[in-house]
């Protein structure tokens, strides 16, 4: 994970190129006449909902155009900056950026299905964190596979990070309410809870989420600080049902973004936001460990309709 940095823009616009080229083709398919006249805007409504941004979204944006430069001749370029500010407000609207230093320990559960990447986006977001003078504590609370365990525990060692385990089939609650005990005692800046790939449609295992959650506030009433949900881009607009469940039931307060660079699906990232009023906290562009980016809403926007920075 990496703050702004030179290069970090031409890291982003590789990892949306699959998501940059279906909407650039989109606007470009869209304005082969030059008037930005209603039925165009109808036009361009529809290739934004078939680039994964929802039909709420979709609207916000061109409703907006409408208002600005309705009936006035216009250029590709001009449309393509157009919609990167309407992506832009859209995306920067929510956002809050975590105060790590609020709590000690701040305390961050991640939560979300098999398969998004959760325990290698706390390996990374844990490595950054300690590169930047945190101290950090990891739970292994994913008790239901043993390699997520064994996942941690090589992240641990590759930080210097402390990682709380226990055997396999172990109760999470009970897990998580030794690793913030032991956060607090070892002077822990942060603590990152890992947890199982809970599926949306199984109640047992959103109640124990639930029992997770009970088991912070025993021990600080204002935990967690952050809960964290994993969706996967190449899903699209199947993440907004995961977001609407997670946040029912876990209180979600911040959304991270994986696999972006894997999907031609990245405006899905416009509809999550739009619909769901979470902030955006991370974007994974890759398996590297630098792959891992601090959200930023222009620089997304700019990147999804293919412009530069």
């Amino acid at each position: 994970m990496s703050d702004k940095k030179p290069g970090l823009f031409a890291r982003l616009r590789a990892g949306l190129k699959k998501s940059s080229d279906v909407v650039t083709k989109s606007i470009t398919d869209v304005f082969t006449k030059k008037k930005l006249d209603a039925e165009s805007l109808d036009d361009l409504e529809d290739a934004l909902i078939g680039a994964d941004m929802g039909p709420s979204a979709a609207a916000k944006i061109t409703r907006a155009l409408r208002a600005q430069r309705h009936d006035r001749d216009i250029t590709g370029d001009e449309i393509r900056m157009m919609v990167a500010n309407e992506i832009e407000n859209i995306l920067a609207g929510p956002e809050v950026p975590p105060s790590y230093d609020a709590h000690k320990p701040y305390v961050s559960l991640v939560i979300g299905v098999n398969g998004v990447g959760k325990t290698t986006t706390i390996g990374k977001i844990g490595r950054a964190l300690q590169a930047q003078g945190y101290k950090v504590t990891m739970a292994a609370g994913d008790t239901f596979r043993a390699a997520a365990i064994e996942q941690l525990k090589i992240w641990g060692d590759r930080t210097g990070a402390t990682v709380i385990t226990r055997p396999q089939g172990s109760d999470a609650a009970s897990l998580v309410f030794d690793a913030f005990t032991e956060a607090k005692k070892n002077g822990s800046d942060v603590l990152l809870i890992d947890t199982a790939g809970r599926l949306q449609n199984k109640q047992g295992l959103m109640d124990e989420l639930a029992k997770v959650v009970r088991v912070l506030k025993k021990i600080d009433p204002s935990a967690p600080h952050e809960t964290m949900l994993i969706v996967d881009a190449t899903t699209g607009q199947n993440a907004l049902s995961q977001i609407d469940i997670f946040k029912q039931v876990a209180g979600v307060t911040s959304l991270t973004v994986t696999k972006l660079d894997g999907t031609a699906r990245g405006g899905a990232v416009v509809a999550a936001t739009e619909r769901s009023g979470l902030p955006i906290r991370y974007v994974g562009l890759g398996e590297g460990q630098e792959d891992l980016q601090y959200f930023d809403p222009r620089g997304f926007a700019r990147a999804l309709v293919g412009l530069e920075p």
